[in-house]
């Protein structure tokens, strides 16, 4: 019985690997296009705020939609303090887990304890905005602001950063709530790096009497480098474009009355969460676009400053040595 085969270079040579890089090229200028079309509606859309205002729209405080005097101080101000806040706080906390997930950890625990951080991030972000709310900013007013405003109840400086009603609900808690989101990712994107981490190399640190610090500091650190800022980009991408976990702890606040941790504030996602439905054409909405515009741009200043210092990295390799 005759049985038609398929020649082994059918789908291969000169015409196939065209193919590929006509698809591959059409790819990668489709994500370009793309990138344009977004810039361009949102600057089409923004544009009477911006013919308005023009860069005076970042330095102002003011958000008045019944009078349309607009400004975007509050709500960048609000993105920007929430999202380093975060990083502060799950930056060492994601490499203190993933050093003990590849370092000290027993192996009976790897596993479990590695699925239920990623399983983290796994929950919906409305979910951390409501326990953010009516468990998490309870216990935050309660057993946190309330005893720092009585320790520096009149001290310069130090008692206007824990100033305001105790609530619970402000930059700190949102950037807490922010902190707790992206751990899960900059856990798993560190740990999975410090395992491609040739054990060879670590061997021959701990055979010269190195420490696990001195290991993780001078091999595997130096090593895993660019993957380590790539996880800590990709929680803070995530911090900045997160929307109703922020919405429910941030406040909601359009004023800036001052620069305490537990005022009431708000932020450019929580803003076009909270008004772009109910905005009418004109310069209201305008003004959301024009804050959709800006966290377009903050977004691409932090992967360039991240690029840079990739850069900064590869450059200055060797140096020591």
């Amino acid at each position: 019985m005759n049985q038609t085969t398929v020649p082994a270079r059918a789908y291969s040579g000169p015409l196939a690997d065209r193919v590929f890089g006509f698809a591959a090229k059409s790819a990668a200028w489709l994500t370009l296009a793309l990138l344009a079309a977004i810039l361009m509606s949102l600057t089409i859309s923004a544009w009477p705020a911006i013919h308005k205002y023009g860069l005076g729209f970042l330095t102002r405080t003011v958000w008045d939609p019944v009078q349309e005097d607009f400004g975007g101080l509050v709500m960048i101000y609000g993105t920007v303090s929430t999202s380093l806040i975060a990083l502060l706080i799950a930056v060492p906390v994601s490499f203190g887990i993933a050093l003990f997930l590849t370092e000290l950890s027993p192996a009976w625990l790897k596993r479990p304890l590695g699925t239920a951080i990623e399983l983290l991030a796994a929950v919906p972000s409305i979910v951390y905005g409501m326990w953010g709310l009516l468990v998490f900013g309870p216990v935050l007013a309660q057993y946190v602001q309330t005893p720092l405003q009585t320790a520096f109840s009149g001290v310069p400086y130090l008692g206007a950063f824990v100033s305001g009603p105790p609530v619970g609900i402000g930059i700190l808690s949102a950037g807490i709530i922010l902190a707790i989101m992206i751990i899960p990712f900059i856990s798993a994107v560190m740990r999975d790096v410090f395992e491609v981490t040739p054990p060879l190399l670590k061997e021959s640190a701990y055979g010269l009497g190195a420490t696990t610090w001195e290991v993780v500091s001078t091999v595997v650190l130096p090593y895993t480098k660019t993957g380590v800022i790539g996880g800590i980009m990709l929680g803070l991408g995530r911090a900045i474009g997160e929307t109703m976990a922020v919405t429910f702890v941030i406040g909601n606040f359009n004023q800036l009355d001052s620069l305490s941790l537990f005022q009431a504030a708000n932020s450019i996602t929580s803003a076009l969460a909270n008004e772009f439905a109910e905005a009418g054409e004109g310069l209201h909405q305008a003004a959301l676009m024009y804050l959709g515009l800006v966290l377009f741009f903050i977004t691409f200043v932090i992967l360039t400053l991240s690029k840079l210092l990739l850069a900064q990295l590869r450059k200055g390799e060797g140096s020591k040595t």
